[in-house]
């Protein structure tokens, strides 16, 4: 599965959101690249508190300076604070801590049963399978999962290469995974959360 290749998919807010806050500011975007997002297109910002829960996803209002500076504007205001700044310690010790803005929106998705699966946290789920010998071959490449996995069934994550080999030939990259029931992706027992 491969869908339009995104040439940015992940960057950070250049200045912090405030709780209550209709608009976020990104980093400044490299010289010669242009943030290809969309009106209708939907966003994470990542937590910057000690609680996963406080991520928030929005759909895209506006979005201006896509070649510079982006800002942009979502309905419902952000129920945390999310910080982006340079910390200093001592003299010249800094650390950047910045909250990261993923976008979500491919033009090819994958899910699960919108209706039923969050009540049984029962979704989809992919699963590549072969005797150990790598005759399977699987691409995901900017793909959009959403409502997959299986709480509570091992082995039932979003996306699942099971006794598939050394997985030289297969990749999965570029895919935003989200309304997940189970870790996003295992490859011989180790597990992924960001793919």
């Amino acid at each position: 599965m491969h869908s339009i290749h995104r040439e940015v998919t992940w960057t950070n807010l250049k200045s912090t959101a405030a709780a209550g806050a209709t608009s976020i500011t990104l980093m400044d975007m490299p010289s010669g690249k242009t943030l290809d997002w969309a009106v209708g297109e939907e966003i994470v910002i990542a937590p910057t508190t000690y609680l996963g829960r406080d991520a928030e996803q929005r759909t895209i209002k506006t979005i201006t300076g896509t070649d510079t500076t982006p800002v942009i504007t979502f309905d419902g205001p952000l129920l945390t604070e999310h910080f982006a700044k340079v910390q200093t310690y001592g003299t010249d010790d800094t650390i950047e801590m910045r909250a990261e803005v993923g976008l979500l929106t491919r033009n090819v998705k994958f899910q699960g049963d919108q209706e039923h699966s969050p009540d049984n946290q029962y979704g989809a789920v992919i699963i590549c399978h072969s005797p150990g010998d790598e005759s399977t071959i699987c691409r995901i490449d900017n793909v959009e999962l959403s409502t997959v996995g299986q709480a509570f069934i091992l082995g039932s994550y979003p996306i699942h290469f099971h006794m598939i080999g050394t997985v030289h030939k297969s990749y999965v990259r570029h895919n935003a995974i989200h309304h997940s029931f189970n870790r996003a992706l295992t490859i011989h027992g180790v597990h992924y959360l960001r793919v």
